[in-house]
């Protein structure tokens, strides 16, 4: 695989370090000259020293043949349209980007680049340890098209008694990929029960995460 990235600074260099020791071909694009130097000399990586928000630095990094663009500074805006040049001109695929501030985010699902943000990812670890009964978001897939979910069944008076998978009337677009039961992790088939407590982990598409939600409770829409 080849990988492009953005900014060398600590979370560049390490990505780009520990892509490139798995075997991976990496350029990164960095505008700080003794960044360029430290990464010159500490690895065998393609360097380039520019402005990855110009085209000309994304030609010298040959991001047209790239699998993924990886932007990694601490400015939102650098970011967005470092990853929007590489979409639109070198018709990037993947494309994803940190994002410091975390109301960014939409904006870059939106224009289908992968967020990372490290306090939003924080904040949903939070929700996932207390939250039951709630849809918690653990990752978006293919620019916000896919989303990976969990949900907590809940226990005690009111909780759905056991129902098998294949009784479950589950969205079309909708799969169940993994279910946590205490100290068990289940990979369900048609047989496989969900029962009051258990952690839910699925497939879906936005639009389909209520459908998805109450059905899972048990409850009529």
């Amino acid at each position: 695989m080849y990988i492009v990235i953005v900014g060398g600074g600590r979370i560049g260099r390490h990505i780009a370090r520990d892509m490139y020791d798995k075997g991976h071909e990496v350029s990164v694009i960095e505008r700080v000259a003794n960044r360029c130097e430290r990464l010159v000399i500490e690895t065998d990586i393609l360097v380039i020293e520019g402005d990855a928000c110009d085209v000309r630095y994304l030609q010298q990094a040959h991001t047209d043949r790239a699998d993924a663009f990886v932007a990694t500074t601490h400015e939102d805006d650098e970011n967005l349209v470092a990853c929007q040049l590489a979409k639109i001109e070198f018709g990037i695929k993947r494309a994803i980007s940190r994002v410091s501030t975390p109301k960014n985010v939409e904006i870059f699902e939106a224009l289908g680049i992968e967020p990372v943000s490290s306090t939003r990812l924080i904040s949903e670890l939070l929700e996932n340890e207390f939250s039951i009964g709630e849809l918690i978001h653990l990752t978006s897939l293919k620019g916000g098209r896919v989303s990976l979910v969990e949900l907590r069944i809940p226990e005690g008076p009111g909780a759905p008694p056991p129902r098998s998978l294949a009784d479950l009337p589950l969205p079309h677009a909708a799969i169940v990929v993994v279910i946590f039961r205490g100290e068990d992790t289940l990979i369900p088939h048609g047989a496989t029960t969900v029962e009051p407590g258990d952690e839910v982990v699925a497939l879906t598409t936005p639009e389909l995460e209520e459908e998805l939600t109450a059905t899972l409770l048990g409850r009529r829409r």
